[in-house]
């Protein structure tokens, strides 16, 4: 029996690189308590968002129930995401 080196096809190394890199995503939910102008001001204030980024934002999560509001390293988003939740907001990070 002899041993083959495996075979290394660069389009799985390419995955496999990308599945290490994957990044975390704060998720923000509709809730019926906090106002679009609360929700885009703390999207500005926490996320660093624009204006019309936040208010796009806010309208995404009301009609459709959640958005994703900030991407990056779970060690910078846990920090991010409980500013938003002092705040009053439904928010989780994945």
């Amino acid at each position: 029996m002899s041993k083959e080196n495996p075979k290394i096809v660069p389009q799985e190394i390419e995955k496999i690189e990308t599945l290490e890199k994957k990044e975390h995503e704060i998720i923000l939910f509709n809730d019926d308590v906090n106002t679009f102008d609360h929700v885009i001001e703390c999207l500005v204030k926490i996320c660093n968002h624009s204006y019309i980024q936040a208010e796009q934002c806010a309208f995404i999560v009301h009609y459709s129930g959640k958005c994703i509001v900030k991407t990056g390293p779970l060690e910078e988003l846990i920090p991010i995401c409980n500013e938003l939740l002092k705040e009053g907001l439904s928010a989780e990070v994945v």
